[in-house]
């Protein structure tokens, strides 16, 4: 994925989503393994460490801030098959596919979205 934002700006921007309380780390003691950030309905990101793949991490954050909210959306890149996956086996519908042209890495991506049966 290319570098479209500095170093400092992505480190504020996360800094925001930790102040604010919208910030989940999943860890085994020091080590991360992953983290999803939130703002309401809204998941910004979530992201699960290479050694920490296919062992559930993803689906217990998913299911932490499934159980904040009666709605959750979120976007995914349409090269990224693996999350596309994960987020259908998860109960997301996709809802539409853009061009990429309103992100800013310019990637053609998918927004997917969930609500509470």
């Amino acid at each position: 994925m290319p570098r479209v934002h500095s170093r400092a700006s992505e480190k504020g921007f996360a800094q925001m989503l930790v102040d604010n309380g919208w910030t989940l780390v999943a860890r085994d003691g020091p080590r991360v393994l992953g983290f999803l950030s939130r703002d309401k309905r809204k998941v910004h990101a979530l992201y699960i460490a290479h050694h920490a793949r296919g062992q559930g991490v993803g689906k217990v954050l998913l299911d932490h801030a499934k159980q904040a909210s009666d709605a959750l959306s979120l976007y995914t890149f349409q090269n990224n098959s693996d999350a596309q996956r994960f987020y259908l086996r998860e109960g997301f519908n996709e809802i539409f596919r853009t061009d990429g042209a309103g992100n800013d890495e310019g990637l053609p991506d998918i927004c997917y979205e969930w609500r509470r049966a």
